[in-house]
């Protein structure tokens, strides 16, 4: 046959004429852009249905479009919620409102006590004042017994009382922005933050507040003052001596929050551990009145315990986590055992050499 001319008279080359990038991405069933194509035509025809690629004899994985939602799906199967700012203001609102309810709950239920209440919190007071012989408590206006008996000492006792009712509502507040495995740690942080508050509020009421109250008049009585306790300035110092320790054994918790959002790591925790434990000595002198070392020790050392607790609970945490094995046989052998060590050396070396007893009491050492 012939071969057919162009219009200008030129023949055609007998070299194939390459196609356009767009015909040739068509002609390819497989290339992005032609599957994507079919998949937007099928779904032009069938409207709020995605087709399935049949799968290509080659084996090559068919294209299936994402659905741009599916990652905030996966998330929501997660358990962790989505909600706006105003939400968010919403939901604040309404738990501080719970908490401040229930503290009122527990303020009318230990009002009824309050002369009750009032021996109790006034007793290592009398009992220091009758062993120096010195002074009295004194109240130096009309109302400073009411205000302090009816209505400041109901309120510290219902923030014990309240405390994990108020916890909850922290948790309850944060715990929507968190994931379904995250959440289970609500039961042990309600419990184990109002646990540490009491405790540390027992500690220092036992302990700490006795050993400092007796210590500061014992200096009146050296110098031949008799004071005269007023009233109000008594219980802002038991106040403030009860909260701040509180608040103080809230230490693993802080800890084990730092490790749990990933601010932090238990390796760098205990490769800085001296810092901790000099910055907790430090803080322990300044709290402490008296100037020995006994009672620094008292006020140091459940901090310090209480700090490595918070590390130690971290990193069971983060092996778990990591489904790593936890090396009881190292942490045995380079924790426990010096720690028993140094506390029996230290207890054996004040009884021997420094003239203390054991006693069954807290601290467990008199002079």
């Amino acid at each position: 046959m012939p071969e057919e001319t162009k219009p200008d008279g030129e023949k055609p080359s007998s070299e194939p004429t390459p196609s356009t990038s767009q015909d040739q991405y068509f002609d390819d069933p497989y290339s992005y852009e032609a599957q994507t194509h079919t998949a937007l035509t099928t779904t032009a025809e069938q409207p709020g249905q995605v087709a399935a690629a049949a799968p290509s004899s080659s084996g090559a994985p068919p294209f299936v479009p994402t659905d741009p939602d599916s990652s905030e799906d996966d998330e929501e199967d997660d358990g962790m919620l989505r909600m706006s700012f105003l939400e968010h203001l919403e939901e604040l609102r309404s738990r501080i409102i719970k908490a401040i309810a229930g503290l009122g709950i527990a303020f009318l239920a230990t009002i009824i006590f309050s002369n009750d209440l009032w021996e109790i919190v006034q007793q290592p007071l009398r009992k220091a004042l009758d062993e120096l012989k010195i002074g009295d408590i004194i109240a130096l206006g009309p109302m400073d017994a009411f205000m302090t008996i009816w209505v400041k000492l109901p309120l510290l006792a219902s923030l014990f009382l309240a405390s994990p009712w108020v916890l909850y509502q922290v948790w309850a507040f944060i715990a929507p922005g968190l994931y379904k495995k995250e959440r289970r740690f609500a039961v042990p942080f309600v419990l184990c933050s109002a646990g540490l508050f009491i405790l540390g509020g027992c500690f220092a009421y036992f302990v700490a507040f006795r050993f400092g109250l007796t210590f500061l008049l014992s200096i009146a009585a050296q110098g031949g003052v008799k004071p005269a306790i007023s009233l109000v300035e008594y219980f802002d110092l038991f106040v403030n001596v009860i909260l701040g320790i509180g608040i103080v054994f809230e230490l693993p918790i802080l800890v084990f929050f730092l490790i749990l959002l990933r601010i932090t790591t238990p390796q760098f925790l205990m490769a800085n551990s001296r810092y901790a434990i000099l910055g907790i000595v430090v803080l322990a002198a300044i709290v402490t009145p008296t100037p020995d070392v006994v009672n620094l020790m008292i006020f140091s050392l459940p901090m310090i315990f209480l700090y490595f607790i918070g590390v130690f609970v971290g990193w069971i945490f983060v092996m778990r986590r990591d489904n790593l094995a936890f090396p009881w046989g190292k942490f045995f052998l380079y924790v426990i055992l010096p720690l028993v060590l140094t506390i029996g050396t230290t207890v054996f070396l004040l009884v021997t050499r420094f003239g203390y007893r054991l006693v069954p009491m807290w601290p467990f050492l008199s002079k």
